[in-house]
């Protein structure tokens, strides 16, 4: 997150709240697209409202967090990702970070599940299951649905989600407490379609084909006459958006985070 919206949001450090001597209960893993993609830090603001709203005391490593190493490792820089992951494990150790909150499903996968062998032990949850368990606990008090209700919004599974982590049904009882008509896709779930970018897909050329990926994924979206295509991973972002327009639907159909969903429905 930049300096400019972390003190327009006044977020926290771990650096400045360990030397008040005060420990967040959460750290917030903001990653490189929350940080750095135009597009993505509104969700990264989106959760931090949410956060703030709800009394929850968190922190951000701000420019002491870098990459995962996520990346590299897809891309077979497995030297490169390791170095990554060390120095990351380095800085959450120094501030005995124990549990730790991400709204990229690739953050998520790798510091829960590939730093452990490196040594990195850490409660890991993706922001969905976060945004659920604030709903269940009624810390998150959603009017009814707000301008969502009854709306047609069709979600994309993340593929570090769904398919790694098993993470099914977090984002849509997010998605069901906003009270709109979740419409799935015809792929979807464990057998749910990748938007385009994964494997490092995301940096590369396209390769030869009839159709890119994202457009494949886009038109099932479309199909389903949702209005929003609900999205919890910076990558699905990108494609899914890339594609809407593609299809010339800016105006009809918009991209959003859950985070986003959530923060625009409590009016934050």
């Amino acid at each position: 997150m930049s300096e400019e919206q972390s003190n327009k949001l006044s977020v926290p450090t771990m650096a400045e709240m360990t030397a008040k001597g005060e420990s967040p209960e959460i750290l917030f893993w903001v990653g490189c697209a929350g940080s750095f993609d135009d597009r993505y830090k509104n969700v990264t603001q989106a959760f931090v409202k949410i956060l703030s709203k709800v009394g929850i005391s968190y922190a951000v490593l701000g420019p002491e967090e870098t990459c995962t190493g996520d990346p590299a490792r897809r891309a077979g820089n497995e030297f490169l990702f390791q170095m990554q992951a060390m120095s990351n494990i380095q800085v959450l150790d120094g501030y005995n970070v124990r549990k730790i909150v991400t709204a990229c499903p690739h953050c998520f996968n790798t510091i829960k599940n590939e730093y452990p062998a490196l040594g990195g032990n850490y409660e890991v949850i993706h922001h969905s299951t976060f945004l659920q368990q604030l709903i269940d606990e009624g810390k998150i008090h959603l009017k009814g649905g707000g301008e969502f209700r009854g709306r047609k919004i069709t979600y994309h599974d993340s593929c570090y989600l769904g398919r790694a982590n098993n993470i099914y049904e977090a984002p849509r009882k997010v998605l069901e407490a906003l009270d709109a008509e979740l419409v799935e896709m015809k792929r979807c779930r464990t057998k749910g379609f990748c938007c385009g970018a994964g494997g490092a897909q995301m940096f590369k050329d396209a390769e030869k084909g009839n159709k890119e990926v994202n457009i494949e994924r886009t038109e099932e979206a479309l199909e389903t006459g949702a209005t929003t295509i609900a999205v919890a991973c910076p990558f699905c972002m990108t494609m899914m958006s890339d594609g809407v327009k593609n299809k010339e639907k800016e105006g009809q159909v918009s991209v959003k985070d859950l985070a986003e969903l959530i923060a625009e429905s409590e009016g934050l």
